[in-house]
């Protein structure tokens, strides 16, 4: 078993529930009446709740990590445990840290849920880490160095944020599964390995918002009600049932059918012409309060990838002519599970048809696709390869297709002047900046992109030019192929005032009684010179990197003042959830008795580099029985 266990947030999303699911039967005949709700009976779920289960993964340094989820279940106040999948399903949690996808549509008795289980199979995992740019392929393993084969994570909810269950309406739950801080990654061995002590928080409101997708063959679609229904199917599966969601559209929907774009009224029209049983996928936006999701994209039928055709997932990080270095690259093959390999060589020619997300009306070409730009191409694997390890292999799009998708940027600002940005860019999707080859994108090699000093339109967005030398984060897309400067369009711009840190610490195997040199409900305040520290000391923000330990004083951790927070606190193999800091603060302080000892901790805010205070939505402790 090659396997890896990372970040992995289970978001359950409400959609609009249009047949009962949980492993979704299709029945439609059923009592007037049911005296007891049987998710094992279709005749009963009149008498039902749903809850929409979605999933999610926390930023991290995983390029893949592919395991089998064979159980989730939920328990109640009462103690019965309902199992809310129908069947396994494989997922790559590394796919999921700028979305969230709908898992399963699960019918269970309406009741007070106070929290639940995860079952992991890791026999036929596939789990790689970055090591100089390049994947490396690595091991999961439990506290003991033993290869992890099947593990089970227990889960209670916040005592402030029960699960409530009721008849005819839909409830929400999140799982977020946090790969970076659930692991500690070694490079030394000639094998790779990633010990793991998982953090999988579950979440009524969630803290963050994503965008949701949601996955599964056609059911049917109501025009005149601008929506249409899905038989829940995630991650690539090819069959089972995991119930049915409704996936509403508007006029500015764009829509993707068997190659052809529309939107709106239109792209429903083409989606009822396809017929009921075709493949499709959305992506949009959940209305927490109405529950209902409304789509902002919509492919289907051969449009979606591995269905007619092969299709490959990745960043371009050279070009030559019409030869394009994909790496990060997932493959999706039309007859076979998907699987990575990190880089393909895609052929592309004038036949190859090109799409861009979000302008449905773009003329868009091969021209459009250069360096840094993530994209699905769907066309042809001539020689199949299962291999991570093995030589590049050729993929053929010359008669297929590429769709561009937003573009992640990751960089310290150099210098701001009007409607654009120069900065010293680190990473694109977080991949190292290192492994792009830049020759060609500019209108000559001496205009070639320059990372050192990348230049980033922002339009309208106003930088402040107190951002010269601070993190910045920005979404777009990459200019066309050959015509740089400017080097990249951003749609979206973040810079160091609402760039999202982590901070993330260790204290070895043993760990420490003494982590804190205070802890209060003012806050905690991080004995940063603890002689147990290990390598793990840090706080990212954006791009930067900051040693806990050469900081001239003990870092404090406040709780935000506004929204939603999320605070745990780890012991063996059950999680205590709370959305109240003076609730988590009572408890650590309790556990933290002299003799119980903190292993790791991790959260995410926002750090105030002058103050040295860290203002955190989530925090995480691993305490050692």
């Amino acid at each position: 078993m090659k396997g890896m266990l990372r970040n992995l947030g289970l978001l359950i999303a409400p959609l609009v529930l249009v047949a009962c699911g949980g492993g979704g039967s299709s029945e439609t005949s059923v009592p007037p009446v049911a005296a007891v709700c049987d998710p094992a009976n279709p005749a009963t779920h009149d008498e039902c709740g749903t809850v929409l289960l979605g999933l999610t993964d926390a930023d991290g340094d995983f390029l893949n990590y592919t395991v089998d989820v064979v159980s989730l279940t939920l328990q109640t106040a009462n103690g019965r445990v309902i199992e809310t999948l129908p069947r396994s399903t494989r997922i790559n949690f590394a796919e999921y840290v700028d979305l969230t996808e709908l898992f399963t549509v699960a019918t269970v008795p309406p009741a007070t849920y106070v929290g639940g289980s995860i079952t992991l199979d890791y026999s036929e995992a596939e789990v790689f880490v970055e090591e100089n740019g390049e994947a490396r392929e690595a091991t999961v393993i439990d506290d003991e160095g033993a290869e992890l084969t099947q593990a089970t994570l227990s889960v209670s909810l916040s005592n402030r944020d029960r699960l409530i269950v009721t008849r005819g309406r839909p409830a929400f739950l999140q799982l977020d599964f946090d790969l970076e801080a659930s692991h500690i990654v070694d490079l030394t061995p000639v094998e790779a390995t990633a010990e793991a002590e998982p953090f999988i928080l579950a979440e009524v409101t969630p803290v963050d918002e994503k965008t949701i997708r949601v996955r599964g063959p056609v059911v049917e679609v109501a025009v005149d009600a601008m929506s249409y229904t899905v038989a829940v199917r995630p991650f690539r599966d090819r069959d089972g049932d995991f119930g049915r969601a409704t996936v509403n559209v508007t006029d500015d929907t764009e829509f993707e059918v068997n190659g052809e774009m529309s939107g709106g009224v239109a792209g429903l029209e083409a989606l009822a012409a396809a017929g009921a049983g075709t493949p499709s996928i959305a992506l949009g936006v959940l209305n927490v309060q109405a529950r209902e999701f409304t789509a902002e994209r919509v492919l289907a039928g051969s449009s979606v990838p591995g269905i007619d055709r092969d299709a490959v997932k990745g960043n371009i990080i050279a070009r030559n002519g019409n030869f394009l270095t994909i790496r990060g690259a997932t493959i999706i093959p039309s007859d076979r599970r998907a699987h990575f390999h990190d880089d393909v060589v895609v052929e592309v020619s004038e036949n190859t048809r090109v799409f861009k997300d979000g302008e449905r009306d773009a003329a868009v070409t091969i021209d459009d696709l250069s360096i840094g730009q993530r994209v699905t191409v769907r066309g042809n694997q001539p020689v199949p390869s299962v291999d991570a390890n093995a030589p590049d292999i050729l993929f053929d799009a010359t008669e297929g297709a590429v769709r561009m998708h937003l573009t992640r940027l990751s960089g310290v600002v150099n210098e701001v002047v009007s409607g654009e940005t120069s900065i010293d860019l680190q990473s694109i999707d977080r991949r190292r900046v290192s492994i792009f080859d830049f020759s060609g994108t500019g209108t000559s090699p001496d205009t070639d992109a320059d990372p050192d000093n990348y230049q980033v339109v922002t339009g309208p967005i106003t930088l402040s030019n107190f951002a010269e030398g601070k993190p910045i984060v920005a979404k777009g897309f990459p200019t066309a192929f050959g015509f740089a400067p400017p080097d990249f369009m951003g749609r979206t711009v973040i810079d160091f005032t609402d760039v999202r840190s982590k901070l993330g610490i260790g204290w070895g195997a043993e760990g420490t009684v003494a982590p804190f040199l205070s802890i209060g409900t003012d806050g905690l305040v991080i004995d940063n010179q603890n002689p147990d520290i290990d390598v793990r000391k840090y706080i990212k923000q954006g791009p930067v990197l900051i040693d806990l330990t050469e900081l001239p004083s003990g870092t404090t951790i406040v709780p935000r003042e506004t929204d939603r927070m999320l605070f745990s606190i780890k012991s063996g193999d059950s999680i205590r959830l709370y959305s109240d800091f003076g609730d988590f603060i009572d408890d650590l302080s309790t556990s933290l008795d002299g003799a119980t000892a903190a292993r790791s901790m991790h959260a995410v805010g926002m750090y105030d580099a002058g103050s040295n205070v860290f203002t955190a939505a989530k925090i995480g402790i691993l305490l050692i029985d």
